[in-house]
């Protein structure tokens, strides 16, 4: 096990450093545009030049390089946040991407997994066939399509939830106030649909191979119920799959999501992500891309090496 773990970390760095290295290129041979205002020009222009941007693209990934392991510098916001850390304007806008993305775990992983084992009980009876096609028809479904659903029918034809997340100086100047809670409710609700339908479907598939395995054939012959059989055994063997999931689930509220925040004007790494393109802030870009392809290798790794943990059986990266 010790040995497949590092193996991964090492493919990961490796991973890392290629897709943070074809980004740098990509973006750095895009044009900078400059303030209409000719004294920011001037600094803008002097700054970059001892900043090395006006070096050839390799000598450019070298000082970004050098700098990001002796100093932690990531780069500068230019457009976001004149002047600021690249590191600073991401950390400063992960909390509220948290927040939104942590409720929403909360309440998708509870009812996912029991409309799953509702499906798997139930199966093929009218609840099973009623949680199936719903299930298909929320997975098809883009997180975008049910953000505008959410405003539409909870603001505009029944007014009971705000349109957007309240801005942090509306919420009383912190992000776990009830006002701000309140505000968030939406973008949590949309999220909430595809997380729970997903969720859903896995279990059920998952519960629905246990329940008619030879070994819950042979539980009920020695006298346990249904619901003693599927509590101790099938329940227990079907998680083996699905906890990963959760894990991976949990690990991804820190990447957020970019057309929800877009939608709900939350103040995430997501809308930031976006907001760096357009405005062609090539510092604050590559710290979201690092970040966001980061958060997906270290979700796969964990998630692969928690199959060891939740059952002992599993060996990784071991020959048969």
């Amino acid at each position: 096990m010790t040995k497949y773990v590092i193996k991964r970390i090492l493919l990961m760095i490796l991973t890392l450093f290629v897709i943070m290295t074809m980004c740098f290129m990509l973006v750095r041979i895009l044009p900078r545009e400059l303030p209409t205002d000719k004294n920011l020009q001037a600094v803008l222009e002097a700054r970059w030049e001892a900043l090395g941007y006006n070096e050839p693209l390799l000598m450019q990934y070298l000082i970004y390089l050098k700098n990001i392991f002796t100093k932690w510098d990531f780069g500068t916001s230019w457009y976001i946040a004149f002047r600021q850390p690249a590191w600073d304007v991401l950390t400063d806008r992960l909390l509220p991407t948290v927040l939104v993305n942590f409720y929403s775990f909360l309440l998708s992983v509870p009812l996912g997994i029991a409309l799953g084992i509702l499906a798997a009980v139930k199966k093929n009876q009218w609840q099973d066939h009623l949680i199936s096609t719903s299930v298909m028809v929320f997975v098809s479904v883009p997180s975008y399509v049910y953000g505008f659903l959410v405003q539409y029918i909870f603001y505009f034809k029944l007014g009971v939830l705000p349109l957007t997340v309240s801005s942090l100086a509306d919420a009383g100047g912190s992000w776990f106030s009830w006002k701000m809670f309140y505000s968030m409710i939406p973008p949590i609700i949309a999220l909430c649909f595809s997380q729970v339908a997903g969720l859903c479907r896995y279990t059920r598939a998952e519960l629905t191979e246990t329940l008619t395995s030879d070994y819950m054939l042979l539980a009920r012959t020695k006298g346990l119920t249904r619901g003693q059989a599927t509590t101790r055994h099938a329940l227990k063997n079907a998680m083996v799959p699905i906890l990963p999931m959760i894990i991976s689930t949990f690990i991804g509220i820190l990447a957020g999501s970019m057309i929800i925040e877009q939608i709900f004007a939350i103040p995430g790494v997501g809308q930031l992500y976006i907001k760096s393109i357009n405005l062609l802030d090539y510092d604050v870009f590559m710290m979201d891309t690092i970040f966001y392809t980061f958060i997906g290798l270290l979700a796969g790794i964990v998630v692969d090496i928690s199959y060891g943990f939740i059952d002992p059986r599993i060996r990784m990266g071991q020959k048969k």
